[in-house]
């Protein structure tokens, strides 16, 4: 009896054995089943989280990057005139373009003081003295340093007016001209146009709405401190020549004034109290386009949140 009861003791101890690994065993499978529920629902969580934010982002409204106004600046094609060689007038030229690139100027408009008549930047050049033709010569060489490189050799055959233009080597991919202004803000450079009067320069402007503020650049003019800009879309900046818009304004058989101030929006003094009896016309566009600069951004930025408002459909309780 003694060695039964010993050998049924022996067998519970063992089945007592192989429950208590049973039991571990499912004790950790337990467990782990548990951290992998817990991993899953925070991974998820995490997802929702990313999903809520991306859903929040795409909720805002885009910001609009772009520029949506554009300047000009029109000058007489004359001013070479004063320059005393083509080194010089090329030169002349280059700081021309490069205060213009620097202000991100969209576009330049040569014209003709003298109511010459040039139409193309073509042909032979004839001689700096002869009307009409340094116009072309400008137009030829801001034309020349704005384009690409290694485009030059392709648009531009050879011609004594650009024997003294240095090129630089620049890359780029080729876009619609105003995409990179319009869509993300940047700076493409500056379109070149001839006219053959100063009242050619409103006529055939390329904006379908036209100028919608014209500034006209004398020592005459008010001071540039005292006279508030208008939110506009496209501004032109007018610059005289040797004479000043005096002799444009003159010499224009479509102008029947006498006072040019009456043919311009404003008609600004932008270097008020000057030292220098005369201001060159490549020195008048820098400080012309540095005293205007940052009335210019604010007041477009105006006339676009007007142009918003104008297209935000109206929504009545």
């Amino acid at each position: 009896m003694a060695e039964r009861s010993g050998e049924r003791r022996a067998r519970e101890g063992e089945e007592r054995k192989i429950d208590w690994r049973k039991w571990k065993q499912g004790k950790k499978e337990e467990k782990k089943k548990w951290k992998e529920i817990k991993l899953l629902r925070k991974l998820e969580k995490k997802r929702m989280q990313e999903l809520v934010e991306k859903q929040k982002e795409e909720a805002k409204p885009e910001e609009d990057k772009g520029r949506h106004y554009t300047v000009s600046v029109a000058l007489p094609g004359s001013i070479l005139n004063n320059a005393q060689s083509p080194e010089l007038r090329t030169y002349l030229a280059g700081q021309i373009a490069r205060a213009c690139t620097i202000f991100c100027v969209d576009e330049i408009v040569v014209f003709d003081e003298q109511g010459e008549d040039p139409k193309t930047v073509e042909g032979e050049f004839e001689g700096i003295k002869k009307r009409g033709h340094a116009c072309v010569q400008l137009a030829r060489i801001l034309q020349y340093l704005e384009c690409p490189q290694y485009l030059r050799k392709s648009f531009f055959p050879k011609h004594q007016d650009l024997q003294f233009a240095d090129s630089r080597t620049w890359k780029g991919t080729v876009v619609s001209s105003h995409k990179p202004r319009t869509v993300s803000g940047l700076y493409w450079g500056y379109s070149v146009r001839l006219a053959s009067c100063l009242s050619a320069v409103f006529a055939e402007c390329p904006f379908k709405e036209g100028y919608d503020l014209s500034i006209g650049t004398s020592e005459r003019g008010i001071s540039v401190d005292q006279a508030p800009l208008p939110p506009f879309s496209h501004a032109l900046i007018v610059f005289g020549g040797l004479q000043g818009l005096e002799a444009g304004v003159d010499a224009d058989p479509n102008l029947e004034v006498s006072d040019p101030s009456t043919v311009f929006d404003l008609y600004l003094n932008t270097c008020p109290g000057q030292g220098s009896r005369t201001i060159r016309t490549e020195e008048a566009i820098l400080i012309s386009l540095s005293a205007l600069r940052p009335r210019i951004d604010e007041k477009s930025k105006e006339k676009q949140q007007q142009l918003n408002k104008r297209h935000q459909p109206d929504v009545t309780n």
